[in-house]
């Protein structure tokens, strides 16, 4: 047999998981946005026994055969289509030792924790959660430990899932040069910056309204309206079923119209990468093979860097006065863009400010490094939390609402947190780059923010694919990750805005 006709027999096989795929993530985009409490457990039954199905298609001896034969020998395969090999052939290598019954049980388990996740955070009840919390750590070190490969620690096995090559050494460092730089600069704002007007950031402002203002930030970016969803949800997301049907949630709070500003900027950013990829990437199975990070990095590179330029609220200030009436009439430009920049410690991760949302994932970090690594016991967690916010932020976390359930992320495993963080550093270097090809902020003034697309486009969504995440930064920057350029953006902008 030649690589050409493996290749056609892999696509056959590639192009049914995408159906189970595809069917499985709509019954979870239903199960997040629409279905009702006391169906929640039944959709997760049903994605179980969907994946039951793409569990046998994953470990068919005629696609496992293809991937290793492609693998070992891949003459006379595309660029892209080596990548797509190397990536199906490292997942492969992950998942292979899975029995059905195991990876079965693990569906279940991880899709009954999100029901149990939210019914905890509505109680303000962790131990609603606990059990679940229990189940997901205990799966996630038996996944581990069924791998061939090796390595020094659960947790580092986690983030190398989310980003090829990551590892705990690495990341210390890397939040390590955050605190050393954020911790002190919010400590000066604290004590010397001057005030900023807010009075009007907790006006009742109808979701009607917020509704029509999203709709026209996502069209502002560059999304194709006629391939884009807009929904809610309790915990937005982004997910796409190719580049032709993306599917974005927000939240609406009709006393926090700027919540839902900045999460549409930051789930459009996500939808923007997955309607443009290279169309040879989609024919080829190679799309959407990014590391979080990099995706996280287009997501607030929307939702900060541009989204709360001076630029930016100067294009959608007209919009958001014509849409809202006389609700912000008495608020000037200015006063806006100062406002959806405050820097303050709080307690909300999804609700804080470009400044301090470092610090959260930091905690986050810490948190389950040692809870995956076995070094602390699910119920330590709730303490923890409380403690770290206290170190780190100078808050005190009064309920689990607010504190260690906040977030849906541990009901479906570890290791992604860090990728925000990653993602803001990747921005900052990419902006850098970016500037030296076209006046960025003056299109993004006259709302020309397609030449914003089209630059990411070319540069960044061209080879994020096929590209593992220090391959990529260099091949856009010419430099692997340097976390100073993303500290020194947050310095310069931050002691401008309070005059320090």
């Amino acid at each position: 047999m030649t690589n050409k006709q493996r290749i056609k027999q892999l696509f056959k096989i590639l192009d049914q998981q995408q159906v189970y795929q595809r069917s499985i993530g709509k019954l979870y985009f239903d199960m997040e946005c629409c279905a009702p409490d006391e169906g929640l457990e039944q959709a997760g039954e049903d994605m179980a026994v969907l994946g039951q199905q793409l569990y046998k298609l994953e470990h068919s001896k005629k696609y496992e055969r293809l991937i290793i034969e492609l693998h070992d020998d891949p003459e006379g395969l595309t660029p892209v289509q080596k990548k797509m090999i190397d990536h199906a052939y490292d997942r492969y290598l992950k998942v292979k030792n899975f029995t059905p019954q195991f990876s079965y049980e693990m569906d279940v388990a991880l899709n009954k924790a999100y029901g149990q996740w939210l019914a905890a955070k509505k109680a303000n009840d962790f131990s609603l959660f606990r059990d679940s919390l229990v189940s997901v750590v205990d799966f996630t070190r038996k996944a581990v430990d069924l791998r061939e490969q090796k390595y020094p620690t659960y947790y580092t096995a986690c983030l190398d899932d989310y980003e090829k090559g990551g590892n705990e050494e690495q990341l210390d460092a890397f939040f390590g040069a955050l605190k050393v730089r954020i911790i002190p600069l919010m400590q000066q704002i604290v004590k010397e910056g001057k005030p900023i007007r807010e009075d009007f950031l907790r006006r009742p402002c109808p979701i009607y309204q917020q509704e029509a203002f999203s709709r026209y930030l996502l069209e502002t970016e560059g999304l194709r309206k006629t391939a884009t969803v807009l929904m809610t949800t309790e915990h937005p997301f982004t997910t796409n079923f190719g580049p032709k049907d993306v599917r974005v949630t927000t939240h609406y709070f009709e006393d926090n119209f700027i919540s839902n500003i900045f999460s549409t900027m930051h789930e459009g950013g996500h939808a923007l990468f997955m309607q443009n990829e290279p169309e040879e990437f989609y024919e080829n199975h190679a799309d959407n093979q990014m590391s979080n990070a990099m995706h996280e990095c287009i997501s607030r590179f929307y939702e900060n860097l541009i989204g709360r330029s001076e630029a930016f609220i100067h294009f959608v200030y007209p919009k958001l006065r014509e849409l809202t009436g006389d609700t912000f009439a008495d608020v000037s430009e200015r006063e806006l863009y100062e406002a959806v920049n405050i820097a303050r410690p709080s307690l909300i991760r999804t609700e804080s400010d470009e400044l301090t949302y470092c610090l959260h994932i930091l905690i986050r970090y810490e948190i389950e490094k040692v809870l995956v690594n076995g070094e602390i016991t699910v119920d330590e967690v709730p303490t923890l939390w409380n403690a770290k916010y206290k170190e780190y932020l100078g808050v005190d976390v009064p309920n689990d609402t607010v504190g260690c359930l906040q977030d849906v992320h541990w009901s479906s495993g570890f290791g992604y947190f860090p990728s925000y963080a990653l993602g803001n550093a990747y921005g900052a270097q990419i902006l850098r780059i970016m500037e030296q090809d076209f006046d960025v902020f003056g299109a993004v003034a006259n709302g020309e923010l397609t030449k914003v697309a089209d630059w990411l486009k070319e540069h960044v969504f061209s080879c994020a694919s096929i590209l593992d995440p220090d391959e990529w930064i260099r091949e856009v920057t010419g430099e692997s990750l340097n976390v100073n350029y993303y500290l020194d953006y947050l310095e310069k902008k931050y002691k401008a805005l309070y005059r320090l």
